[in-house]
């Protein structure tokens, strides 16, 4: 079990060649970071089995008070939870912060094998769960201020 940065060892029909009047910053971008190698700005965890799975963009980064932070690291931390299926993480401008942080997730666990309904999950309590989640897998920074929950059964959606 490993994870890093995927990067593709031979060239594939349709793969890009440049950048639109700016091919220095292709072959820095794409070929020079891990030389003999196509860079795709993902990350990927390979299991044992040799399954991968990608994990986010490694230049998808919000700062938050000066904290700089991926959206992937908080994304794979929610997508623990037992009642999320799938996550987003979210920037908006931020007066003081610079940015801020939304976390959209999206529960389609509950709609396929009844987390939800079962253990009394309701947005609000979903989204404390995970504001404690992140304080403590990650940093208590890395609390979103807003989580929007979706699910087909609750009444609506909105930032808590």
């Amino acid at each position: 079990n490993i994870s890093g940065a995927l990067c593709i060892s031979q060239a594939w029909p349709g793969m890009a060649r440049t950048i639109y009047n700016d091919h220095k910053r292709f072959l820095e971008t794409y070929l020079t970071s891990y030389p003999g190698f196509f860079f795709t700005g993902d990350g990927a965890y390979r299991t044992r089995e040799g399954y991968y799975q990608l994990t986010g963009r490694l230049d998808d980064i919000i700062n938050i008070s000066g904290h700089r932070l991926g959206t992937a690291e908080v994304e794979d931390v929610v997508n623990h939870h037992v009642a999320v299926a799938e996550s987003a993480v979210i920037s908006y401008p931020h007066e003081i912060k610079g940015e801020g942080k939304m976390l959209v997730f999206l529960p389609l666990k509950c709609l396929s094998q009844g987390y939800c309904s079962g253990n009394g999950y309701t947005q609000e309590t979903l989204a404390a769960e995970l504001r404690e989640l992140i304080s403590q897998k990650i940093a208590k920074y890395a609390a979103p201020e807003y989580v929007q929950v979706t699910h087909r059964g609750w009444p609506s959606a909105h930032p808590h």
